[in-house]
């Protein structure tokens, strides 16, 4: 069967060839699955994100309808405060008459 170093020489080099094939799919398998985890992770991450984004734009949307309204309440209660001054003063220029 082998009657040279040559024939040993060719057998060991296709089994350290089929060898060498071997992990190399195998460590391309596992790189590709680890792969193929970071995009999920990273896909989780951005939708986290997106829904940050819309929480954050909902809070501000009613921070911005409730100040609208707080500054609406807030002149609203300045007038009241000015009529009741208003109406304190002609009720003392009254009594004073």
């Amino acid at each position: 069967m082998f009657t040279t170093s040559r024939d040993i020489l060719n057998l060991v080099l296709s089994v350290s060839i089929a060898i060498f094939a071997f992990f190399l799919c195998w460590s391309l398998y596992y790189f590709i699955a680890s792969v193929r985890n970071i995009h999920r992770v990273i896909k989780r991450i951005e939708e986290g994100v997106a829904k940050a984004e819309e929480v954050v734009f909902l809070i501000k949307e009613k921070v911005k309808s409730n100040a609208i309204y707080l500054t609406v309440l807030g002149e609203v209660a300045k007038r009241a405060m000015d009529f009741m001054k208003e109406k304190r003063e002609k009720k003392a220029e009254s009594k004073k008459k």
